[in-house]
């Protein structure tokens, strides 16, 4: 006999776990089914953030952050090392302990809030208004039926044709994120999020990284002002970033990788490579997840339709993150998890996509929301731009971290802000203040006239402020 739920949670990533335990605390018997596992063969839920994702990955940028400190910062401080090692394997087992606490953790939060945990793959079978059958392909396999059903099933990295992931030579970012031995020569296919992180973590660690990207701009959809400086940063690190980029063969040997490329200039090169890494973009994951069986239609690249509430074609079938339209973003699928949740109950679930931060974890880190200034000169909207260096401030100065800037644009007229900037040092801590004001529609004006601590790297967001004006006080 099968269990009935109120709400069947396809998939525990970022939205999926978030959306069972928003709707078990609005008091519905809730279900969620996750086929991740760990090492052992046990449940691993928190998707490809926190197993693959963005958990791993800034376990990584921290620990080699770490490690450049001590190899070429530390004795700008007076701190001299000596006999300097890396222990990449110990390295390695931090990050998969930090992966483990947060599976642990959203095992707990399922406890907590009652919602009951299948371990395995969920796919429909059958169902209507009335309600939906689930079966979970997992150790031993049993089915469920919902009332309503939220599709979280998340994305796979998106491989090139005729290179396929092996995650031995050829890295999707499962792999790139357990490489065993830090290679002398590294090639990153793809500088987006995912290549310039990846990079950054083994340019930090010694390998020699070439980034190859298609596109002829860098970082396209960041304000032009701020990807111009992050470039300049991030090439002055080591990370060789080549533009306007069209990739021909990709041959794996032995124990390399060759790719065949021409440059901006129509020029060929042959790179050869210890490992690579292709970050292209990610595809919709509906494997298994049988949307035929029942009707669930998906547009034309493989997303699952939604409308504006996420609601699918089916009745009581919603869909939520990567599996979406919109930014495959962990925070933007919480957001829609907790709002499918809500609606269900017949609460008015909100998401606003036009206040989504986003944020890139190199160093400097590169962080924003609202519109970028080419954005605003396409669409015509009259603006004023304030920028302030972190050159000028005295907590970046301490810390000795002063590359960068924050930026304002606020609306000509009404002052509202319209999008803020920032490459710089904690930019995606610092990026939250503007978040908060633009949900508020706050004026340029309201920051600048709000304290801010001193010294703290946020006065650098009041004096950007200050600047739309043109009267930043420390610059």
């Amino acid at each position: 006999m099968s269990k009935n739920f109120d709400v069947v949670v396809i998939g525990g990533g970022p939205g999926g776990y978030i959306a069972a335990i928003r709707a078990a605390q609005l008091g519905f018997n809730t279900a969620c089914i996750d086929e991740w596992k760990n090492e052992k063969g046990g449940p691993a839920p928190g998707g490809t953030c926190t197993n693959v994702g963005c958990i791993p990955s800034k376990a990584l940028l921290q620990s080699s952050e770490h490690y450049e400190h001590a190899s070429h910062g530390f004795a700008e401080h007076g701190i001299e090392v000596k006999g300097l090692g890396l222990n990449l394997e110990k390295m390695l087992g931090r990050k998969n302990t930090v992966v483990k606490q947060n599976n642990d953790g959203i095992l707990y939060l399922f406890k907590k809030n009652k919602v009951s945990f299948f371990h395995g793959r969920g796919s429909f079978v059958k169902g209507d208004a009335n309600g939906y059958e689930i079966k979970v392909a997992g150790a031993a396999e049993e089915t469920i039926t919902a009332k309503h059903v939220i599709v979280a099933t998340g994305s796979n990295a998106r491989a090139l044709p005729g290179a396929e992931f092996d995650e031995k030579l050829i890295l999707s970012n499962t792999g790139a994120l357990s490489i065993t031995e830090v290679p002398k020569k590294l090639g990153v296919i793809g500088a987006g999020v995912i290549g310039l992180e990846m990079g950054s973590v083994w340019r930090r660690l010694g390998a020699e990284v070439t980034v190859l990207e298609a596109l002829p701009t860098f970082l396209g959809a960041v304000d032009e002002q701020i990807a111009k400086e992050a470039q300049k940063l991030l090439t002055k690190q080591g990370l060789a970033v080549n533009l306007g980029v069209k990739i021909g063969a990709i041959k794996a040997g032995k124990n390399s990788v060759s790719v065949e490329y021409t440059d901006a200039k129509g020029d060929a090169h042959t790179g050869e490579f210890d490992k690579l890494i292709v970050s292209i973009g990610r595809t919709p994951n509906t494997i298994g997840l049988n949307p035929e069986g029942v009707g669930l239609k998906l547009d034309e690249r493989g997303f699952i339709a939604v409308d504006g509430d996420c609601k699918t074609n089916l009745p009581n079938v919603w869909a939520v993150g990567d599996v979406v339209r919109g930014p495959m973003l962990a925070h933007k699928a919480e957001e829609e998890g907790v709002a499918v949740a809500e609606r269900i109950a017949g609460q008015h679930g909100h998401v606003n996509f036009n206040t989504i931060p986003w944020v890139i974890y190199t160093s400097p880190e590169i962080a924003w929301v609202g519109k970028t200034e080419q954005q605003l000169k396409a669409e015509g909207v009259q603006y004023k731009a304030g920028t302030f260096p972190f050159l000028a401030n005295g907590r970046a100065r301490a810390l000795g971290d002063t590359s960068g800037m924050v930026k304002f644009l606020a609306d000509a007229k009404t002052d509202e802000i319209l999008g803020v900037h920032i490459v710089g040092p904690m930019a995606s801590e610092l990026i939250s203040e503007a978040v908060v004001a633009m949900e508020f529609r706050a004026s340029s004006e309201d920051i600048a006239r709000i304290c801010h601590a001193h010294p703290s790297l946020s006065e650098a967001t009041k004096e950007a402020a200050l600047a739309v004006d043109k009267r930043a006080l420390n610059f």
